[in-house]
């Protein structure tokens, strides 16, 4: 069962309302990482690192590869484009249509 755009955008923007999550979505861009390294960067818990990478799945922001007893994760950045855009035409149709 495929997302409604409207339900997308919501659980996008629920995702980049964290300063944590931005901050993980950074440090995984073109990049694979595990919990521990994002726990250790971060100095926080891997419990709290795990949460985070929860609400980022649930936004489909995140690409996951199970390597053994470790997971590694990426960004999403198409679906990271996609949500964007998609704002972009909600809120601002009038600039994408301009360039400005």
């Amino acid at each position: 069962m495929s997302r409604q755009p409207s339900s997308d955008l919501l659980s996008f923007s629920r995702a980049l309302a964290d300063e944590t999550r931005q901050e993980i979505m950074r440090l995984i861009c073109c990049r694979w990482r595990s919990v521990g390294e994002l726990a250790e960067e971060l100095r926080l818990s891997q419990p709290t690192i795990s949460h985070h990478l929860a609400v980022l799945r649930e936004a489909d922001l995140v690409l996951v590869r199970p390597d053994g007893r470790q997971t590694f994760y990426s960004l999403n950045q198409g679906r990271v484009a996609l949500c964007c855009g998609r704002l972009a035409r909600r809120y601002a149709p009038e600039v994408g249509e301009t360039g400005r």
